[in-house]
Order: C-alpha cells, then sequence, then structure tokens
C-alpha cells in the first residue's frame, strides 16, 4: 500500500440542495405532503422522498407542491449536497494535500445546477476532475426543509429529491484510477441506482485492488416504495456485508437494511453477520459501534453519547444557525478523515474506531452551525481547526 500519498477515491451522491430553512412540520401545508404509511410517496421527517413519487401520492405538479411547502419564497440558501459529495468534501478539508488526495467520481446533466457544483466545489480541496456531464437529464437536486424546533429543538429535516442525471451514472465510468486509491468510500449511493444495484461487483473490485472500503447509507425510498416490507439491498446484501471495512448508517437506515424493528437489534443484525465495522448515528441520542478486529481494534458492540460541548453551544448560542443538514454527511467525512490519518501513520497495527468516531461526531456536529451541509473556507485548515477543539473536548468525554 501507498502511504506517500494516501488516495481516496468516493463514488455517489452528489447533488445541489435548496435549503428552506424555519419550516414547521406540524404546519397544515406539510401535513397536507405527510405520509400516511410507509413507501407511499408522502413526506417523512428525517426522511427522503422524491419528486415524481410524490406527485403521484399528491395528484399535484411539483412546482404546485413546492409552492405550498415554501410559502412561495425562495430558498434560504443553496449548497452543495450528497452523502457522497459533502463527506469527501469534509474528509478533503480535514487532510494536507501534501499528503492525502481526495477525488470524487460522478455525472450530472448538462445544465446551470452542474456549473454551480463544479464552481462550489472547486472551493474546496476536493478533486472533481471525474465529476463529468453525463447527460440531457436534470443534474440532481434535493429541496430541504428544515424545523429547527423539531423533536424538543433539537432540529430534524425533510427531503424531496430528484435524481436526474443520476439514473445515467453506471460501474463503467468508474476508470481503473478509482480502485488504485487506498479507500473506496461508496456514499448515498441508493441515489445512484445503477452503482447501488451493482454495488457487491464494485465492493469486490475494490477489495481485489487491496482498497480499505467505506459505505455511509441514505434513505432508500426507491426500494422501499417497491417492497415496503422487505429490507433494503445493499446490493447482494450479505456478499455485501463482508466486502465493507466499515458501514455508517442513521436508525432509520439500520432498520431498513436490517430488517429489524430497532436499533438495538439492528446493530446485534450486523454484529452477528460479523461485519468488518459499523457505526449507527442516532441524532442527539447515544450512536451504536462494533468492530470485529479486522481492520480496527476489536471491540464487543458498543454505545456513545454525543458532544456534550457542542449540544451546550448550541443551547448557550442563539446565534449557531443550528441547521442540521448535511450533519451524518459530514460525520462520514470526519470518519473518512481520521481513517486516512491512521492509515498514513501506522505500522501494521489495527486502527482505532474510537478515534474515528471522536472525529465524525465533531465534524457532524459542527455542521450544526453553519446552513446547508457544505462549508467554505476563507484559510486553509480553517475547518479543521475548529472541528479539532471539539474532537478534543469529545475524546476527554468519552474517556471519563
Amino acid at each position: 500500500m501507498n502511504k506517500n500519498k494516501i488516495i481516496i477515491s468516493g463514488t455517489g451522491c452528489a447533488l445541489v440542495d435548496y435549503l428552506y430553512t424555519g419550516v414547521k412540520f406540524d404546519s397544515p401545508n406539510f401535513q397536507k405532503y405527510k405520509s400516511k404509511q410507509s413507501g407511499d410517496g408522502g413526506l417523512i421527517a428525517g426522511n427522503l422522498v422524491f419528486t415524481e413519487e410524490l406527485e403521484e401520492f399528491s395528484g399535484l405538479p411539483y412546482p404546485t407542491i413546492l409552492k405550498e411547502l415554501s410559502g412561495n419564497k425562495n430558498p434560504d440558501a443553496f449548497n452543495l449536497g450528497g452523502p457522497a459529495l459533502v463527506s469527501l468534501i469534509n474528509a478533503s478539508q480535514l487532510l494536507d494535500k501534501n499528503d492525502f488526495e481526495v477525488c470524487y467520481y460522478g455525472g450530472a446533466g448538462n445544465d446551470q445546477a452542474a456549473d454551480l457544483i463544479l464552481q462550489l466545489a472547486g472551493k474546496t480541496p476536493l478533486s472533481i476532475s471525474n465529476y463529468k456531464k453525463t447527460g440531457n437529464k436534470t443534474t440532481p437536486f434535493t429541496h430541504v426543509f428544515s424545523d429547527p424546533g423539531y423533536d424538543n429543538n433539537q432540529g430534524e429535516r425533510s427531503f424531496i429529491n430528484n435524481i436526474g442525471a443520476a439514473w445515467d451514472y453506471s460501474p463503467e465510468l468508474l476508470d481503473d484510477n478509482f480502485f488504485k486509491a487506498n479507500i473506496a468510500c461508496f456514499g448515498g449511493t441508493a441515489l445512484v441506482p445503477q452503482i447501488h444495484d451493482n454495488l457487491t461487483e464494485l465492493l469486490a473490485k475494490a477489495k481485489a485492488n487491496n482498497c480499505i472500503t467505506v459505505v455511509n447509507t441514505v434513505f432508500d425510498f426507491r426500494n422501499e416504495k417497491k417492497n415496503p416490507d422487505q429490507p433494503w439491498p445493499l446490493g447482494n446484501t450479505l456478499k455485501s456485508y463482508k466486502l465493507i471495512d466499515l458501514l455508517i448508517m442513521d436508525s432509520e437506515e439500520v432498520k431498513k437494511i436490517s430488517g429489524c424493528k430497532t436499533i438495538e437489534e439492528a446493530a446485534l443484525h450486523f454484529a452477528d453477520h460479523n461485519l468488518s465495522a459499523f457505526i449507527i448515528t442516532n441524532g442527539a441520542k447515544e450512536l451504536f459501534a462494533f468492530s470485529n478486529g479486522s481492520l480496527f481494534q476489536k471491540t464487543d458492540l458498543f454505545t456513545l453519547p454525543v458532544s456534550n460541548k457542542i449540544a451546550d453551544d448550541i443551547i448557550s448560542n442563539q446565534d449557531l444557525k443550528c441547521d442540521t443538514t448535511g450533519c451524518g454527511d459530514n460525520f462520514a467525512g470526519g470518519a473518512i478523515a481520521s481513517l486516512a490519518w491512521q492509515l498514513k501513520s501506522s505500522r501494521n497495527d489495527k486502527l482505532d474506531l474510537l478515534d474515528a468516531i471522536s472525529w465524525a461526531v465533531a465534524s457532524g456536529g459542527f455542521a450544526c452551525f453553519y446552513v446547508g451541509g457544505t462549508y467554505f473556507e476563507d484559510a486553509s485548515f480553517e475547518k479543521l481547526s475548529k472541528i479539532e477543539k471539539y474532537k478534543n473536548d469529545y475524546s476527554k468525554q468519552i474517556s471519563k
């Protein structure tokens, strides 16, 4: 493995997020479009639906729906979004480009939204030379509705997504260089259907090239709609499990992928299937984690709290944005950055899952302090200096 420069390749969901803040999920306009049963195409707090499914659910064209949900207002902000793009941008901002290179592979439409993504991503250290305009479909976008008062002021979002050009992004577009990386990341592939459906084969190719593999998931509305009573597939799920070095899921995703009714049952399911390592986030509640000893030091299934310092800062500083958009994606990026640091410095020792979690928690929590998933720096390592303080504080918190 080349340790002179650690290469991180990633593919999966990338899009433009259009953010509407201060939405009330208990308002009549939101309740009108609220889901009544799983997979019916209605809005779900914390989850994602597709524009075409919401149109079918409501019997109304999406522009009409958007006008009602937004109060006929323009977005409060727009930003780069997507579990792959945002997580990789965060990792690239934390890592020194002299020692690490983070590359995103993906496809967009031939439109202004694609130009916007290229322009904004170009302001970050992420390599985007493999982000291509692949067709005439619309560049993927998500309208994000944020209710900061939801769940006792912890905040939550609801997402409406248009897959667009991501329908056309296929495994053949991942060239050999993608698989020559030290770390291969697959983020939110449920929103890139051809990549998601061939995930097992892509993971196998990555492992055959000695890549460490990281998968961070997203709400899989396509499979929820197709088979609402069945577990969501991760390619050929059981085969994929054996090919994933670190799997990162949230509380809803882990239940849906495992087919279990509770987070605790789902965590035991993944541990019993001898997954190399996983982290399960649960909003402002405790997270679950496990390592079988393959990559990280062996641990039993364990839980950890969220960051007290971040929670206190959110409560005590009214000027902070308290926008949870991109928290999970940045969480994954923090874990990826830690993995890269440890990989470069290790001497064939097992890696430290607690370190990865600490950087993940700090990165995910810091995302509450600005609108949107992507933070744009005024200077190199600006974000690192801010997140590192939270990471160090969290490391002390969980060591007590």
